[in-house]
């Protein structure tokens, strides 16, 4: 943090370091590009400790794909804020780092989230782009959609093509469930397991939240709630009442708790310096361009080491054939500099500057057969990857096809399996329907037109003889029953009007009632 400030960023610590442990966050980023040594922080938001607790140093991801070609002339530096230092403008990165790993901010009047992406897909959509004209739904398929570092679900891929195609758009998350059976002694009882949570969703507000919906009433059928993750994982558990339905409850949860949650992306970034929105294939373009200007930069910053050395390796061969001599001429020299002169002034040597300076570093062991013959071979390779480079710089097809095998090392070295599942289901809307248990119900119509819903349980079975429960007051001639049924709560009603006008009301919208109420007109 200390380094930063004094040479690239002159302002608050804290800004520095709040970046820097969300990089090292496993759970916020999918390949973080530093590697913490100590508490930093956890996906119930508590805060990372104090910078003078933590330790940190760059992951390979980071040195490979950000930092390998720094010094090959890859990208231009500028002076820093006072003007001791130079740093880049920008580092020469071997994968898109902003689709992979995501990021989100706010400036005036404008604003970017943009979600993290696998790295295999990403790669393999760069060597699709690269290979040859690919429609964006062929794209598509090669990145369906985001991949988040906390797993989950994704609900339905229309966002994600919303996303992709305009630069804006929202994707449903929800939470991994499954039912499991709790073994209560005499009793055996349901609960929903939480293995996986939607990307940013704070675990310790969720069962707060949860809690607070049991305690008021507005979330039935739970009866306790405990947290069981460890380091191994996630694991929260659900336990339900005897007659709960699961798949009722859980619906319910994803209604109004954050089990279910929107990621509202936003694609947004400065291009050429300017902020512009951008879709997914203008993004990868971009980041195709930029890594093939980096590679041709790398390829004349070698090839001029590869000519400087070319150079030097000719003059010694040079002085190696007429070893004789070079060696009377040196010894006959007065000092360093006139000797120099004389085996720059030699016509059958004819040796420039670099060649000569070369030659008078020379040591005797040097001198040998053995090492003409490695000189020769050096000489050999120099010239082979002499004419590769100057295919680099001169053909567009040969860059081409080292990005590709760069994408696929990279690809094959660092990524990993998609974490994030993909459901084709109804884009995560819940119906009213899917949050109301279908039970037993009695619908009763009277003369004047009142309906209500009772559930069945109301009256209960009774033997022989006995008087039974009254349905409605009948005191008043008006609220004599007209029509009295059982259905289920999922069932549809069909009301038919005297103009021959039928209507359909599902079961569950007939306003609940008690026995002695007079019901809803």
């Amino acid at each position: 943090v200390g380094e930063v400030l004094g040479k690239f960023h002159p302002h608050g610590d804290m800004a520095v370091y709040d970046a820097l442990v969300r990089l090292a966050q496993d759970f916020s980023t999918n390949m973080p590009l530093i590697d913490g040594h100590g508490n930093f922080g956890s996906i119930d938001a508590d805060p990372a400790a104090a910078m003078r607790y933590t330790e940190c140093k760059l992951t390979p991801i980071s040195n490979e794909a950000l930092l390998q070609d720094l010094y090959d002339d890859t990208v231009s530096f500028a002076p820093n804020f006072d003007g001791n230092e130079v740093e880049p403008l920008v580092l020469p990165a071997r994968l898109p780092i902003l689709l992979l790993n995501g990021c989100a901010g706010i400036a005036v009047g404008m604003a970017t989230n943009v979600p993290p992406h696998n790295l295999k897909e990403l790669m393999a959509g760069c060597i699709a782009i690269l290979e040859g004209d690919v429609t964006d739904e062929e794209l598509f398929q090669l990145i369906p959609a985001p991949d988040f570092p906390t797993g989950a679900s994704i609900m339905g891929i229309d966002g994600a093509r919303q996303l992709y195609k305009t630069g804006n758009g929202g994707i449903i998350m929800r939470a991994i469930t499954n039912i499991e059976n709790l073994d209560k002694g005499k009793s055996q009882r349901k609960a929903i397991i939480v293995t996986k949570l939607p990307y940013q969703t704070n675990k310790a507000a969720l069962l707060v939240k949860i809690a607070e919906l049991v305690n008021s009433k507005k979330l039935e059928g739970v009866s306790d709630l405990r947290d069981e993750s460890d380091r191994d994982g996630i694991r929260v558990v659900i336990e339900l009442k005897r007659d709960a339905v699961p798949s009722i409850v859980l619906n319910n949860l994803y209604k109004k708790t954050s089990l279910q949650t929107s990621f509202s992306g936003n694609f947004l970034a400065l291009i050429d310096g300017i902020p512009q929105r951008f879709t997914l294939r203008q993004a990868l373009d971009c980041f195709i361009n930029f890594r093939f200007d980096t590679l041709r930069r790398r390829s004349k910053h070698q090839l001029k080491k590869v000519e400087a050395r070319m150079n030097i390796v000719v003059g010694l061969l040079k002085a190696l054939g007429c070893l004789d001599s070079v060696i009377e001429m040196i010894r006959n020299a007065a000092d360093q500099t006139a000797a120099r002169e004389v085996l720059m002034n030699t016509e059958n040597l004819e040796l420039s500057r670099e060649q000569a300076d070369a030659i008078l570093r020379l040591q005797l062991g040097q001198l040998t057969r053995l090492n003409k013959g490695k000189l020769e071979t050096e000489q050999k390779d120099l010239e082979g990857e002499e004419k590769n480079l100057r295919e680099l710089i001169t053909v567009d097809e040969s860059v081409k096809k080292l990005m590709i095998k760069d994408f696929q090392e990279l690809s094959d070295k660092f990524g990993v399996e998609r974490r994030t599942t993909i459901e084709a289901e109804n884009g995560g809307q819940l119906a009213d329907m899917d949050l109301i248990k279908n039970s037993r119900s009695v619908i009763v119509v009277t003369r004047d037109g009142y309906m209500k819903r009772m559930p069945l349980k109301t009256f209960e079975s009774q033997r022989r003889g006995t008087r039974g429960k009254r349905g409605i007051d009948t005191s008043s001639e008006d609220n004599e029953i007209a029509h009295c049924f059982t259905c289920n709560d999922h069932d549809t009603l069909l009301m038919v009007t005297q103009k021959g006008v039928a209507y359909g009301l599902r079961a569950y919208q007939v306003p609940t009632a008690s026995r002695t109420a007079k019901g809803t007109p």
